[in-house]
Order: C-alpha cells, then sequence, then structure tokens
C-alpha cells in the first residue's frame, strides 16, 4: 500500500505509488510497524498463585501472573508486567512500564523504567570470583549490585552478574541480544548494542554507543571507547580508542586485519597452483 523510501529515491518511484518519505527508512518503518502491531494490552491485577512478600510494595496497574515471587522490601513500578514463575528478589527495585518475561530472576538488581526482559534472564548472580590456589580455590563474596538505567532491553537468556564491590551498570538505551554473558564490575555505557554471544570479562568499561557483534569477547580491565564498533567473533586484548572498528583475534584496526585476510587467500591460491603444477 506504501513505500518508506528517502528523499532522494522519490523520483525514481513506480507512477501513482504512494511513498511516504523519511531520511531514515529503516527507523520509519519500525514507528510504523508499532503503530500497526502495538503490544498487546495485560490484564492488570495479581494471579491467585503469586507469592508476594508483605513487605513489598506493588505499583498500580500491574499484571502479575502465576507462580510468581516478589520478595521482602522489592518495590516495583506502576503498570509492570511480570510474566509466570519469575522470581524477583528481596530488595529489588522495578521502575514504571517494565516488562519482565516469564521465567526471569532478578537479585540485587536496580532497575529502571521501560525496560523488557526476555524469557530466561538472569540478572543479579553472583560473578566469577575466586582466589585460586593449590589447596583449592577460595570464594569471594560478590557484594555489589546491577545497577539498569532506562529503556534497556535483555534479550533471552542473557546473564548480568552482580558487581563484586563497586556495581554492575548498563546504561540507559542499551540494547542486549540472547545468550550475552556481562560479568562483574563491568561497566555499559548508553545506547549501546551487544549482539548475541557476546562475552564482557569483569571490570572492563564501554563508553557509549559502542557496538560489539555477535560471539565477541572482552577480556577484562579494558577500556572501550565511545563509538567504538567490534566485529562479530573478535576478541578484545586491549583497550580500543573512542571511534575505532577493530576486527580479528587479537582485535585490530579492521582494515589492517581484512587487508592481512586478503593477503593470507592470495598467499593460499598461489601455494595451491604450485602445488598442481
Amino acid at each position: 500500500g506504501a513505500v518508506l523510501a528517502p528523499p532522494d529515491l522519490a523520483s525514481r518511484a513506480p507512477s501513482g505509488m504512494a511513498l511516504l518519505l523519511s531520511e531514515d527508512p529503516y527507523r520509519g518503518f519500525a514507528l510504523a510497524a508499532q503503530a500497526f502491531y502495538p503490544a498487546p494490552p495485560r490484564a492488570g491485577g495479581i494471579a491467585p498463585t503469586a507469592q508476594i512478600a508483605a513487605s513489598a510494595r506493588i505499583g498500580a496497574g500491574c499484571s502479575i501472573e502465576a507462580g510468581v515471587v516478589i520478595g521482602e522490601n522489592a518495590e516495583i513500578g506502576g503498570n509492570c508486567w511480570i510474566g509466570a514463575n519469575s522470581i524477583l528478589g528481596d530488595g529489588i527495585g522495578l521502575g514504571d512500564n517494565c516488562l519482565i518475561a516469564p521465567g526471569v530472576t532478578l537479585g540485587y538488581c536496580l532497575i529502571g523504567s521501560g525496560v523488557i526482559l526476555h524469557p530466561g534472564v538472569r540478572i543479579g548472580q553472583d560473578g566469577f570470583g575466586f582466589a585460586p590456589g593449590a589447596a583449592g580455590h577460595e570464594k569471594v563474596p560478590q557484594l555489589g549490585r546491577v545497577i539498569i538505567e532506562d529503556d534497556v532491553e535483555v534479550g533471552a537468556n542473557s546473564t548480568i552478574d552482580r558487581g563484586s564491590g563497586p556495581d554492575t551498570y548498563i546504561g540507559a538505551g542499551t540494547k542486549i541480544d540472547n545468550l550475552v554473558q556481562i560479568g562483574h564490575n563491568v561497566h555499559i555505557g548508553k545506547g549501546c548494542l551487544i549482539v548475541s554471544q557476546v562475552g564482557i570479562s569483569g571490570s572492563s568499561r564501554l563508553g557509549d554507543m559502542v557496538m560489539l557483534g555477535g560471539q565477541a569477547g572482552v577480556a577484562g580491565h579494558l577500556e572501550i571507547g565511545p563509538g567504538a564498533r567490534i566485529a562479530a567473533q573478535s576478541g578484545v586484548t586491549r583497550d580500543i580508542e573512542a571511534g575505532a572498528t577493530v576486527a580479528g583475534m587479537p582485535a585490530e584496526n579492521s582494515r589492517r586485519h581484512w587487508k592481512k585476510m586478503a593477503l593470507l587467500n592470495r598467499l593460499a591460491k598461489s601455494d595451491g597452483r604450485q602445488k598442481d603444477g
């Protein structure tokens, strides 16, 4: 019925086609689709089988489904949906208009408004902290929290560890895909995009608007500058400057990496021809 297109392509459209002009057609499509297919309304109320501590505070208009457990002194904002069998531990905080899918576990965390957590998300479990030794590996108590700002989305079966002392922190507007592991004390800035199977080791810091491709790995105690882009399956073992694009293992300037790969391919082809001759 209509086509979203940038203004510079309007003259190439077939005669009579209805055009919706946008400088960013993909974003325009997202907004149009939201208008035609809004999220289904949730019936308010608390299921009889939900277990809610007497000291918990529940905001107006919440929908709490069967099997949900909400611990002591937890605070839930208004108009939240808590899916079946989710567990919200003692003292957690949840802002307004959050969507918590079925089977989510929250502990030791403060979460802002408009946050979406997909099924199986685990937030606030112990970070991986052990003092190694020949007599055994001594567990280091994890004493921090997870702080998640507004409008963050976390994909299914992703995990965000609580801090070991300082807090783990996720900035506003960051979007995290499925099967992502974020270690203790990690600090992630605003508006980051983190694709599936990424692993971020403890105490690394990502600036605002960082993008990590699928299966990228970030070693611990590193600084990733604002606007940096990490290609899929890259292994980051050193600090990355702001705005850089890196690829490979170990990660390096992406143009250099792909030139090296092209050279290796040419050498391999040349070697193959020599053997055939």
